[in-house]
């Protein structure tokens, strides 16, 4: 798919989510939103304090722990969904921080502010917008945040060039995301229920780094956290038909695909 076509396939899928019409692209997270959140590193503390409407299970790792947030900043999340993430950083950085989710997606936007109004969340603002064009001032954020949704991106080298613009002189990265070990079967990589999925769209993790370096940002440091998010915990196979179609005999996901951190500062 060109860079357009991507983009409104992307879009529509997730406002489909937004509206829960259909769970995320590579089939069913998890039936219990929370215990899936707790699979990949929310505590139960944490899931308190965050609204059960924004947890849709669309997570592969907790931004918000590897930010390290502190009292008083301003935080930025990219694709941020429903707010999940926006609203646990929230109750992070106080009063006296902002919180400012950007996302594409106009159902999603609707939800996220729907969301904080009905929990009385002062300190956030949901934003529409794209994470390649942010709306967005120049050196004005103290952190980004993102959680498995620059791999959606059609164009990675101008998310973080987007990245690099915003934030402040010393503001850095935290993102979770997704990324792959070795080329996916071609039929992976022509599906669009494995682009949706999270997993059609992620580069090699070398090649990912080097994308967040040419940015501009230093000390970039890629970690692996583990097996993709969408995994089935009893057959390790990843949920999503087309995904599995496109897998050779006895091949699991979770050889080709795996669940990151990225980590740096301007």
């Amino acid at each position: 798919m060109d860079k357009k076509k991507t983009k409104k396939v992307v879009k529509e899928a997730y406002g489909k989510i937004a509206q829960g019409q259909e769970g995320c692209g590579c089939g069913t997270c998890g039936p219990d939103t929370k215990e899936f959140a707790k699979s990949v590193g929310y505590s139960e503390e944490e899931l308190k304090a965050v609204p059960d409407e924004a947890n849709l299970a669309l997570s592969c790792g907790n931004p918000t722990a590897l930010a390290s947030l502190k009292e008083g900043e301003v935080v930025l999340d990219l694709g941020s969904g429903a707010g999940f993430d926006c609203f646990l950083a929230a109750t992070k950085v106080g009063l006296n921080g902002k919180i400012i989710g950007v996302d594409m997606t106009p159902e999603m936007v609707e939800k996220a502010r729907d969301n904080a109004k009905k929990n009385g969340v002062e300190n956030v603002e949901f934003r529409l917008g794209e994470i390649e064009n942010l709306p967005m001032e120049d050196n004005s954020v103290d952190v980004v945040i993102s959680n498995c949704v620059i791999n959606l991106s059609a164009d990675k080298p101008m998310v973080f060039q987007e990245v690099y613009r915003v934030l402040k002189p010393g503001g850095r990265i935290a993102i979770s995301d997704i990324a792959i070990l070795k080329e996916l079967p071609k039929k992976i990589q022509e599906s669009i229920e494995a682009y949706v999925g999270c997993v059609g769209g992620a580069m090699l993790i070398d090649e990912y780094k080097k994308i967040v370096e040419a940015s501009g940002l230093k000390d970039v440091k890629v970690t692996v956290k583990g097996t993709s998010a969408c995994i089935d915990p009893n057959t390790k196979d990843p949920i999503g038909r087309a995904i599995l179609d496109g897998l050779g005999k006895n091949e699991s996901l979770g050889r080709y695909v795996v669940s990151i951190y990225v980590e740096g500062h301007k």
